[in-house]
């Protein structure tokens, strides 16, 4: 730790200056920040969220607000115009701040409303990340990934910029925000980040090149009642060659929207493939009861039972009657979750 030039005292060039306040690029500021804006809006009425801790909630009889936080920037939601303009005007009061208009652009993220509701694409992120590869006249692919080959740490020759693969795969996973077509082969590269080859970056060009052929995609939110939570889960057995772990995903609908997905390697073995399947209900359940709560705490409560859809008979079986003691009691931790 050193002083700053022009704060140096010449009598006691070793000592520094202990900070009464936070600066801007210090460990601590991000957190000094939130605290202050937390602290301020709770002043007007705001609570924070507790399913997430950069949302804030207000509420006063019919009157409804969100404030969605990230770092300095922010989305602000309000039930009617002139709710929206005295909170901002509280807001203005204490922070400089900029009024930006109707949300069109927030964190690389492109907002497109149309007659049925909003479209979400991040078109320029994805045509920087070819770019980037220098792949921006390649030739595009119909799928994303070769589902008849596995990908295994010996996979070719050792690659030679293990820096390049590392940046575009980090940017493909920022992709995936409003593209769950390609979570799962981005997922796949993704887990040889530590010890890449040839064949991994061929694998990676692919996911771009799918890309590049379907830069207009994006994610449709609709304006439709909001009953009950939909999720679909599916996983391999074993897929892995290196570890043999299985791989599931899940994908959550809140009516005729798709709002939560996943594709992840499981972290332990499953012996059969009911344990892997069941693994991946776990895992979605796990989100649903997240999303319902979340829900609760933006006082849109769920009318209906969340439904969870499985292609495995022994997991269904399994999550309504605990059969085969013997066999499963390793993962009874999962069953009993699944089933309260």
């Amino acid at each position: 730790m050193h002083q700053p030039l022009g704060f140096r005292d010449l009598h006691r060039p070793d000592y520094v200056c202990r900070l009464r306040k936070s600066l801007y690029g210090l460990k601590q500021a991000p957190r000094a920040w939130y605290q202050r804006f937390a602290d301020f809006v709770s002043t007007i009425g705001f609570q924070h969220s507790t399913s997430d801790h950069s949302l804030f909630i207000y509420r006063r009889d019919s009157d409804l607000a969100y404030i969605l936080l990230y770092v300095d920037d922010i989305i602000f939601i309000t039930s009617s115009h002139n709710l929206r303009k005295s909170i901002m005007a509280h807001i203005a009061s204490e922070f400089a701040m900029k009024d930006l208009g109707p949300l069109s652009y927030f964190l690389g993220i492109a907002v497109t409303r149309h007659a049925g509701g909003l479209f979400l694409s991040q078109s320029t992120y994805a045509s920087d990340i070819i770019a980037r590869a220098g792949m921006a006249s390649c030739k595009p692919s119909t799928t994303p990934v070769d589902t008849k080959q596995k990908l295994s740490t010996s996979a070719g020759t050792p690659y030679d910029d293990p820096t390049l693969y590392r940046s575009l795969a980090g940017a493909l996973q920022y992709l995936t925000f409003t593209r769950p077509d390609i979570s799962y082969a981005v997922q796949q590269v993704c887990l040889h980040m530590h010890a890449l080859c040839t064949d991994h970056m061929l694998a990676l060009k692919r996911i771009l090149r799918y890309v590049q052929g379907t830069l207009h995609y994006g994610l449709h939110l609709y304006a439709s009642p909001i009953e009950k939570l939909v999720s679909y889960t599916d996983a391999d057995w074993g897929g892995c060659p290196d570890t043999r772990r299985s791989t599931s995903g899940y994908c959550v609908f809140l009516g005729d929207n798709l709002i939560s997905w996943s594709s992840k390697r499981q972290p332990t073995l499953s012996r059969s493939s009911a344990e892997a399947e069941y693994r991946g209900v776990a895992n979605v359940v796990s989100e649903s009861c997240w999303l319902c709560n979340l829900l609760l705490e933006l006082h849109f409560p769920l009318s209906r039972a969340t439904l969870v859809y499985c292609d495995n008979v022994s997991a269904i079986y399994l999550s309504g009657n605990p059969v085969q003691h013997q066999r499963t009691k390793h993962i009874e931790m999962d069953i009993h979750f699944v089933r309260e």
